[in-house]
């Protein structure tokens, strides 16, 4: 078929290859050159009417459009949202599914890890090539005598100073550093730091309770006396940490323990089609296990969020998520953006016209189950079941939040090919076409683009994903992973003036 209608309501559909002028489509010939993947008009709409995808508003006919026109950004415009949102009126519970396991890392507060890595984690950027010298002295050579353990890692960035002691910005952060140094996925912790930042160490220390030990160390650069012996001192302690780390040995865990960050990026037309309504299946399925899904990017919900607190199991956590659209309408406003400014170039090359329409499909990788919380970029995710973060759409500083609030595995959807990684927490990648998912094989684990092109259920995609968390959950490397991908996507949010 030339083209997919998503609901009878609709008043565009999506051609399914590139179409010529006078193909007949959905009962209307075209009237324009179709690429893949992008809308026609299936009726006459009028300058200002609504144009409907997925059963809801994607756009505002911005002139006259007859049908069989190409609907794209030269003739629709976006308007902000404006919908009554109701709480708790459309929960459908899975039941519990019978129990799987995988193979992860039982750690002493009983958190468990998919990954065994030591961490550098800097509090600052002055202590970033400090940090990174010290991991680039452990080569996969010198590890090969601890199997145990997945590699040490360097989790700098690029703030830290020149910001406010108190507020978002340096709340968000001091969430980001506690969350790493925590995670499960990590056996052991070294804290790096200048001296003199703002984003104090012994702040951190404090405020979350945190004590030294032979598997969490800190230290300054002013107070060790310079970088090379930080780098020195450094690379002491993290060897003196080898052996402990290495005891770790894999478990059976129920699927309950699995925290999945659901992410998408490179977004095209087939995403809200394929992808991720594939990864939403998988999110029921791990649901269903006691596990979690945490969906993010608060922008690119923007238009759908009224699907999301129909699915708040209170008014409570739905009122939450209308408070972050809410300060993000704020945000974008009062530095002169829009929350239109996405999709991007590449997105809508791939056929998306308005972040309305991207965030309708975007929101499908929730799935259909109660949404039970609503958290803070980089807060720790105590709810089970789906959830919510806040976080910017740009992905490294939106995988970063999730990773530090607890989840140890990240699913990543993507129409146009995003090279994306992450540590600690692997990535499965997948693609939403067919064509993409051939010409990047290497980077991607699970062509969602079959559903299109072979006929493959929904269902049965979407238990090969959650398949697939399980195996790279117990060890089994992502093709991300794989290649190396993870050590320069730490990306924390920068909220604030940086002075």
């Amino acid at each position: 078929m030339d083209f997919i209608r998503l609901d009878p309501s609709d008043t565009v559909v999506t051609a399914t290859r590139a179409l010529e002028v006078g193909v007949t489509v959905d009962g209307v010939a075209t009237r324009a050159l179709i690429p893949s993947g992008h809308k026609i008009a299936t009726r006459a709409m009028a300058t200002g009417e609504a144009i409907r995808k997925y059963a809801q508003v994607i756009g505002y006919a911005a002139t006259d459009i007859a049908a069989g026109d190409h609907v794209h950004t030269h003739n629709v415009a976006f308007r902000g949202t404006d919908v009554a949102y109701e709480f708790a009126t459309n929960l459908r519970p899975v039941p519990a599914g019978t129990p799987d396991t995988f193979m992860g890392y039982r750690r002493e507060n009983g958190s468990v890890g998919t990954r065994n890595y030591i961490a550098i984690v800097t509090s600052v950027n002055c202590s970033a090539t400090a940090a990174r010298m010290i991991a680039a002295h452990f080569t996969p050579e010198m590890l090969a005598d601890y199997p145990n353990v997945d590699g040490v890692v360097a989790f700098v960035h690029g703030t830290g100073c020149g910001m406010a002691d108190s507020g978002d910005g340096f709340e968000a952060l001091q969430r980001v550093m506690w969350g790493y140094a925590a995670h499960p996925n990590h056996a052991a912790v070294l804290m790096v730091g200048l001296g003199c930042e703002m984003n104090q160490i012994d702040w951190l220390l404090e405020a979350w309770g945190l004590k030294q030990g032979p598997t969490f160390q800190t230290m300054n650069i002013q107070s060790v006396a310079g970088l090379r012996r930080t780098v020195e001192k450094g690379i002491e302690k993290v060897t003196a940490m080898l052996p402990i780390a290495n005891q770790a040995q894999r478990t059976p865990c129920p699927a309950s323990e699995l925290k999945v960050a659901l992410q998408c990026g490179g977004s095209d037309a087939w995403s809200g089609i394929t992808a991720n309504p594939a990864l939403g299946y998988a999110t029921d399925l791990l649901v269903s296990q006691g596990g979690t899904g945490v969906l993010a990017e608060t922008p690119e919900i923007y238009g759908a969020e009224h699907l999301l607190t129909a699915r708040a199991v209170d008014q409570a956590t739905g009122e939450r998520l209308i408070g972050l659209i809410k300060w993000w309408e704020d945000y974008t406003a009062r530095n002169k953006g829009s929350m239109d400014n996405n999709p991007s170039p590449g997105n809508k090359a791939g056929g998306l016209t308005t972040i309305l329409e991207k965030s309708l499909g975007a929101a499908a990788k929730g799935g259909t189950t109660p949404l039970t919380g609503v958290y803070k970029y980089a807060e720790i995710v105590r709810a089970r079941g789906f959830t919510f973060m806040d976080s910017p759409g740009y992905d490294p500083a939106s995988v970063t939040g999730q990773i530090a609030g607890g989840c140890n595995l990240v699913c990543f959807t993507t129409g146009r090919g995003s090279a994306f990684g992450s540590k600690p927490a692997p990535t499965i990648k997948v693609a939403t076409n067919t064509e993409m998912y051939g010409r990047m094989i290497e980077d991607m684990d699970v062509n969602a683009g079959a559903m299109l092109s072979d006929g493959v259920s929904l269902e049965e995609k979407g238990r090969e994903i959650y398949e697939l968390f399980l195996r790279v959950a117990s060890g089994e490397m992502s093709k991300s992973e794989a290649q190396g991908l993870g050590d320069y996507e730490f990306v924390p949010w920068q909220i604030g003036a940086v002075m």
